[in-house]
């Protein structure tokens, strides 16, 4: 299992991290709201977010680094870390002085992985919406709020999500429900 590779534009990854030891990440509604508007702050200038999942000790997030063909940067892996490091230090620091605690807030790294084919993206896409069934907060993808989910279901209202590109691979809206509905087998060994 790899979980520090290193970051290439043009790529789509799976990105995840947890709370340090037995702490939360989010609280209450206020802090998921915060995080997402964060995580638009400075995400979206370099990479389309496909999906993500923000459950109360985790989150995962399923992107697409935008290409940076043609810009002269020296190390490209430090160049799309700093707006991660950037994003989390802010939410932390944030987090930190409403709860009035110290210390780190997420484990020591961003755990990472590449994606290589599209069978493994569509099964990651099936992961992270079904996220808090697996954990056993809700029933269905669809009663969890924190989850770009219903934003696949009702494609009329705006969203920052690049959900056409991960639609493609779908026949229908029908099609994209009966998948999500579906049971399917993780290699967590893979998937983590």
């Amino acid at each position: 299992m790899t979980i520090a590779e290193h970051f290439e534009s043009g790529c789509i990854y799976h990105i995840y991290s947890h709370a340090n030891g037995k702490d939360l990440l989010f609280v209450e509604d206020s802090n998921y709201q915060y995080f997402l508007d964060r995580l638009l702050k400075y995400i979206i200038p370099v990479a389309g977010i496909y999906a993500y999942c923000l459950m109360p000790n985790h989150f995962h997030l399923l992107i697409r680094f935008k290409d940076l063909a043609g810009d002269k940067i020296d190390d490209e892996h430090q160049h799309l870390m700093r707006p991660f490091s950037n994003f989390l230090n802010s939410y932390a620091k944030a987090y930190n002085r409403r709860y009035n605690r110290k210390g780190a807030l997420f484990l020591d790294f961003l755990r990472r992985k590449r994606v290589q084919d599209e069978k493994y993206l569509l099964k990651l896409l099936h992961y992270i919406h079904n996220n808090p069934v697996h954990h056993g907060f809700v029933s269905q993808a669809e009663k969890w709020k924190y989850s770009s989910y219903n934003s696949y279901t009702n494609v009329e209202k705006p969203s920052s999500i690049e959900r056409e590109e991960m639609l493609k691979y779908f026949d229908s809206k029908e099609d994209f429900l009966g998948y999500h509905k579906s049971s399917v087998e993780y290699d967590f060994m893979n998937l983590e």
